[in-house]
């Protein structure tokens, strides 16, 4: 399974709409580089399909990649098929590892407010960074291993 990484989406404050960023580089163990998001736990990097932007969209709201607060906005891959302990190639370098599908929202974003909707708390991927390097938007993005021996680079799964 593999697809293409269509943006690259950073802020360095949580709560603020994230801006795209033509490349980023990914810390083991901690996530992307300038992410207010980035630390020391299991959701050090988090993805979302633009196919799943594209179910918002057809509700009839503006959004696009980095509007959901994902760090990386994918085409072509099955995200959602995926399992914690699945490991994914981003471009060359970067491995992570799948630590949760979907997340709780605990307060409704804009995006819920306006349509009544939102994909990122089912769709959402989050992940481990267990190898470090750069991404460039454009880059390949495929899976390396569906099930894993560990789970989330040694950070406990937390169920959404």
């Amino acid at each position: 399974m593999e697809g293409t990484i269509v943006a690259i989406s950073t802020s360095s404050r949580k709560g603020v709409k994230k801006e795209n960023q033509e490349s980023a580089y990914l810390v083991t163990n901690h996530g992307m580089v300038g992410d207010a998001h980035a630390g020391n736990w299991h959701r050090q990097v988090s993805l979302l399909a633009e196919e799943s932007i594209a179910k918002i969209t057809r509700l009839g709201i503006d959004a696009g990649p980095g509007d959901f607060a994902e760090n990386i906005t994918t085409a072509g891959i099955e995200l959602v098929a995926l399992k914690p302990g699945a490991k994914v190639l981003l471009g060359k370098d970067v491995e992570v590892e799948i630590s949760q599908i979907g997340k709780t929202c605990h307060s409704r974003c804009n995006i819920f407010r306006q349509v009544g909707d939102c994909v990122m708390p089912r769709e959402g991927v989050f992940a481990v960074v267990l190898s470090e390097g750069r991404i460039i938007r454009g880059d390949r993005i495929r899976v390396i291993c569906q099930h894993s021996a560990t789970t989330a680079g040694g950070f406990q799964q937390r169920i959404p």
